[in-house]
């Protein structure tokens, strides 16, 4: 008779699916989930291409979802969930603080951001909270979209010429590879020396990756 309250528990447990490449990440929110009675472990992913496979078998109730894997990363798997399910609740779980990041997230239809370093503080709330249709955003996350609101985004093909850069290539190859002339590329890294606020080339593609604005 003492275990039909924990059924009736069980029944309305906010079913959860966790994705992530790293195993230890994977372990620890199961360990957390555990020992939630409102929660219960659904499905595991390792990569974006898993996490669909997966989300259309068990249909959670809120996915837990990282941004660098292989095969397929978070955003990606993310757009393609949405699409398919558009009531998908899915929390960003991440490394990376980065505004230009945290953006694509959100607008491809994330309702959290929280950082892996908060896992233990924040994660728990963030799931009951994600399940009750709020959207939440990691007070350091919320900082770094705050200090680049007034920002000049980069446009798609600056964009291109800095990924270009982080890869190691010189102004001429980078003109060789988008077929525009040298000059060109120069005009368009001068624009984005002053878009970054930075003063060369090694801090602009720094700045970028920590804002998550190219991928290397």
């Amino acid at each position: 008779m003492g275990s039909s309250p924990k059924m009736g528990t069980s029944a309305t447990a906010i079913r959860v699916m966790t994705v992530d490449d790293h195993v230890l990440i994977r372990e620890g929110v199961a360990a957390l989930i555990a020992n939630q009675k409102d929660m219960r472990l659904v499905g595991e992913a390792s990569n974006g291409r898993e996490a669909i496979a997966q989300f259309r078998s068990h249909r959670p109730d809120v996915t837990l979802m990282d941004l660098q894997m292989p095969e397929m990363n978070g955003i990606d798997a993310l757009i393609a969930i949405r699409s398919e399910f558009p009531d998908a609740r899915i929390i960003v779980l991440t490394t990376y603080a980065g505004d230009a990041l945290c953006k694509r997230a959100m607008t491809a239809g994330a309702q959290a951001y929280i950082l892996k370093g908060n896992v233990r503080k924040d994660l728990l709330d963030t799931i009951r909270a994600v399940r009750a249709g709020k959207k939440i955003l990691h007070a350091e996350v919320a900082v770094e979209l705050a200090s680049h609101a007034d920002d000049d985004a980069l446009s798609e093909r600056e964009t291109e010429v800095l990924s270009l850069i982080a890869g190691g290539n010189s102004n001429k190859l980078v003109a060789d590879q988008l077929a525009i002339s040298e000059d060109t590329v120069k005009g368009h890294v001068k624009s984005i020396l002053s878009k970054l606020g930075v003063n060369d080339r090694t801090h602009a593609v720094t700045a970028a990756l920590k804002r998550g604005i190219i991928e290397l």
